[in-house]
């Protein structure tokens, strides 16, 4: 059997909130909810599941969500009009811009949690064959 991610959990101040914030702006659907999950469901089959927990207990993840040129605009679009705060950079030097590495775009920004969610269009190192 080969192995592959299945789910992860993203801790969150409020769940609900977390994982509607993705969905909306990804486009993207909560699949299941059970115990103290609320599920989004990736392409891949992976779900991202968000778990609340105090907030003072939350340590700052980084997720990369690797999308195409037209799930960027659209999520970008969204961004832009929500006023969410992001970046061309991981270290949040280049504040209201994306970048263009790779021959893709990227951007960077904050969930409601605190983490830090990226958008990428093509994978570093560019596309191999």
């Amino acid at each position: 059997m080969s192995v592959e991610l299945n789910h992860t959990i993203v801790h969150a101040r409020d769940n609900r909130e977390s994982a509607q914030f993705f969905a909306d702006l990804l486009g993207l659907e909560i699949t299941a909810e059970w115990g103290p999950f609320i599920a989004v469901g990736l392409s891949n089959g992976v779900t991202l599941d968000f778990a609340t927990i105090p907030a003072d207990h939350i340590a700052m993840q980084h997720y990369a969500f690797l999308v195409s040129e037209e799930e960027f605009d659209a999520a970008y679009a969204r961004i832009s009009e929500c006023g969410i705060e992001h970046y061309a950079d991981p270290h949040r030097q280049q504040p209201g811009a994306i970048n263009h590495n790779d021959g893709g775009r990227g951007v960077y920004f904050m969930d409601p949690a605190g983490h830090a969610m990226e958008l990428i269009t093509v994978p570093y190192g560019g596309w191999t064959s």
